[in-house]
């Protein structure tokens, strides 16, 4: 075997601890080709040497047996809605009849073998019993993946084309927590049973190591988890008979052996690593008996204490700049917290308060960047994952883990922005949970504007009520160091809400490596509330998950002040281009002022210094449900709730570098202030020589709220080119207040008061 010089560039850039690593798992991929061709199952022997030796009185069926009759007691619970069935079918009955139907309707279709994964409604893997599920099955290429030893198949697609999340998110096997619910809720032995021959199929189909559902320890991490679960509320029914509770044990061992060997200390750091440790944690909490559970346990928790230092920013921020991994991250350690109160296992006081403190910060940034609307902006990648599945809810609704953070955590500002309690709640953490976070009052924010210093996200809001507004704007790094997988082009996006309705949106994700055109079209700078520069993303994309180079952020100021909030901020991805272009952003938003008769409104002003002529692109992504035209030089958009809302682009450059006072709405300055908007600047600030002509006009585009989902959706587009350093001004306002053009030039009356010195700003409003 050839070794290429690049695969000899990355060996010397290896550090020592990974290169042992990388070592000894590619030692264990061989040794475990070997064996799985000649042992593919574990004995009962083998089994028998899993267990403590206090337990190890027989054969090690009849071991599993004692441990199936033990927890079929409920002498000892993972967690405590496990001994409180009755109790939580009441409630369900009586407080989520939706949710209690929607369970049941979800189950009756696994029975059948049919599935809604992802964006993916109603895909068939086969018809139980008449043809048994097929695991290895992408439905939607028709591809099947190979039975190979998991480290035969590419890295990125071990399918071999086609999407192989697809077929990980059916073997994580989420469905089976799902047909527990469904046997609680009906208490019909058929879920039961579903469970035991799908179980039992899949290990069939599955022997260990081998085909695309061993090639991922997160996936198989998962799967644990969903099995446990599964376990622990059906091990009561006749249908988990000891010979199949045997089996199923056997696997579970052979599952927490693999993850621990293959480990993503390297491969993938991120939450590859955490689920990974979150698996481990589960399974050693689950099983005590046996005689690598407190090995298990003890390196999950290991992993997870580090790795919240290194995942987690000091803002509280997930490192890859996505609010989907952000959510998926939080929810490891919501059930790590969970799971530790429940079972008492002592921590010492700094690792409890590193997950405490770690996860407080993360659910502190889940409440910000909820929108009015209750769901929450998409921004970097979103793979449509969850760590568990216990009720429907949709893919951009964070606020069932907002909800059992403020339960656990007793946060009051936190249930304000989350709700009622979800049925999530109650599988997770009890009725008694429940009825605690009912009883807790909740209180309102008592902040409208949050800097994430480290992250670089800051949000801008009028009020925390439902028909408030809101504004994010990213000015944060490029992803995680290591590699920026789930990094967008995205420096100085926006989003908008205003009054409840969500407006200016990030069009989310839609695919990952099945589709690598288009995954590049939803992560560039194109697909993004910003401006491109001669057509070219800020960042420029290598492979699915790298980038050959990344725009760096630097922020200018960020000032709360009366009635308004402004933001400003550059990055650098353009300075790359032959003629260096700098892209500068401010953003002001100010509160609705009725004395005025001005509803909020944001303004937006880009500044591209340069020396030579470029195209700018300027644009705003409207969310699904939205029409949008242009009318003289504006975009006005229409949401399905009948409200409103107008874009208007206008070219600042060439104005005066010293602005006089004026009444700013009357005679030749109003005039010009309307077409060409006078504001103070500072002396030094250059003018360019070719002021660039704007014109607007609405594309078709597409919007992502869930991964392998997409809806049409417009966006407005501003397009201009010129020569020499340009400044664009946008008005964003909702147009159902007055007469769009009186609006429009009290708006601008107010910007021209305020005279812009870098990060300093002098306030007039």
């Amino acid at each position: 075997m050839s070794i290429s010089h690049k695969q000899i560039g990355k060996i010397r850039g290896m550090s020592l601890d990974e290169l042992r690593v990388r070592s000894r798992q590619g030692a264990a991929k061989l040794r475990d080709r070997f064996r799985r061709a000649r042992a593919p199952e574990m004995s009962d022997a083998e089994l028998a040497r899993e267990f403590h030796p206090v337990w190890r009185d027989g054969t090690g069926e009849e071991a599993a047996d004692r441990l199936r009759c033990r927890m079929r007691a409920r002498s000892r619970c993972l967690l405590p809605s496990f001994a409180r069935r009755g109790k939580i079918v009441e409630i369900m009955n009586r407080r989520f009849p939706a949710e209690r139907d929607a369970i049941i309707n979800t189950a009756e279709s696994a029975l059948r073998g049919k599935f809604s994964l992802l964006g993916h409604g109603a895909l068939s893997f086969g018809d139980p019993p008449y043809s048994p599920i097929d695991w290895l099955l992408d439905p939607i290429s028709g591809k099947r993946a190979p039975v190979l030893h998991w480290s035969k198949l590419p890295a990125l697609n071990p399918l071999g084309g086609g999407d192989p999340k697809v077929v990980w998110e059916l073997n994580r096997h989420s469905h089976f927590v799902t047909l527990g619910q469904a046997y609680w809720l009906t208490n019909d032995s058929r879920f039961a049973a579903g469970f035991v021959n799908q179980v039992s199929d899949w290990i069939d189909d599955n022997p260990v190591g081998m085909g695309i559902n061993w090639a991922s320890s997160l996936e198989v991490a998962l799967r644990s988890i969903s099995w446990l679960w599964a376990t622990q509320m059906l091990v009561d029914s006749g249908e988990v008979t000891p010979d199949f509770f045997s089996r199923l044990l056997k696997s579970l061992i052979e599952h927490g052996s693999h993850i621990e060997t293959y480990l993503s200390y390297y491969f993938s750091p991120n939450t590859h690593l955490t689920g990974e440790a979150l698996g481990l944690f589960y399974l050693g909490a689950a099983l005590p008996e046996m005689t690598r559970a407190d090995g298990w346990r003890d390196l999950g928790l290991r992993i997870l204490l580090d790795q919240a230092r290194k995942q987690v920013r000091a803002d509280g921020v997930y490192f890859e700049q996505s609010s989907y991994y952000h959510r998926y991250t939080t929810d490891f350690y919501t059930h790590l917290f969970a799971l530790t109160l429940a079972n008492d296992f002592k921590l010492d006081r700094a690792s409890e308060t590193t997950i405490w403190q770690k996860l407080e910060a993360m659910l502190d940034h889940l409440m910000w960047i909820t929108r009015p609307d209750g769901t929450s902006p998409l921004f970097g990648d979103d793979d449509g994952g969850r760590l568990i599945k216990l009720t429907a809810r949709a893919a951009n609704d964070f606020r069932d883990t907002l909800a059992i953070g403020s339960a656990v955590l007793n946060r009051s500002d936190w249930k304000y922005v989350a709700g009622d309690a979800p049925a999530e709640m109650l599988w997770l953490i009890g009725p008694e949970g429940v009825e605690s976070y009912d009883q807790m009052k909740a209180e309102p924010p008592c902040r409208i504007s949050k800097v994430f210093n480290s992250s670089g996200y800051f949000v801008m809001r009028d009020g925390w009520r439902r028909n408030s507004s809101f504004a994010l704007i990213d000015c944060g790094p490029h992803g995680a160091e290591a590699g920026c997988g789930h990094a967008h082009a995205d420096a100085l996006s926006i989003e908008f809400a205003s009054r409840g309705v969500t407006w200016i949106v990030d069009p989310g994700t839609y695919v990952y490596a099945a589709d690598p055109k288009t995954r590049d079209e939803f992560r560039s700078t194109a697909a993004h509330n910003t401006v491109t520069v001669d057509d070219q993303s800020q960042s420029a994309a290598s492979t699915p998950f790298s980038w050959r180079t990344a725009a760096e952020c630097r922020l200018h100021g960020f000032i709360e002040r009366g009635d308004a909030i402004f933001f400003q901020g550059s990055h650098d991805g353009y300075e790359r281009l032959r003629d260096p272009v700098k892209h500068t952003r401010s953003v002001l938003f100010v509160k609705p002022n009725p004395h005025a008769g001005l509803p909020e409104y944001l303004i937006v002003r880009d500044r591209f210094t340069a020396k030579r002529r470029h195209r700018y692109a300027i644009r705003y992504h409207f969310a699904p449900g939205c029409e949008a035209k242009p009318v003289a030089g504006r975009v006005e958009a229409r949401h399905k709730s009948g409200a409103s809302l107008t874009i208007r682009v206008i070219c600042e450059t060439g104005v005066e570098t010293q602005g006089r006072r004026g009444d700013g709405a009357t005679g030749r300055r109003g005039d010009m202030a309307a077409k060409r908007l006078q504001i103070a600047q500072s002396p030094s600030r250059p003018v360019a020589q070719s002021p660039a002509e704007v014109t607007a006009k609405v594309d078709e585009s597409w919007v992502s709220i869930c991964y392998a989902q997409c809806a049409p959706a417009p966006v407005a587009l501003f397009e201009a080119e010129g020569e020499g350093t340009q400044e664009f001004l946008t008005l964003i306002f909702p147009s159902d207040f007055g007469q769009v053009e009186a609006v429009e030039r009290q708006i601008l009356k107010r910007w021209s008061r305020i005279t812009d010195r870098g990060p300093r700003i002098k306030w007039d409003l």
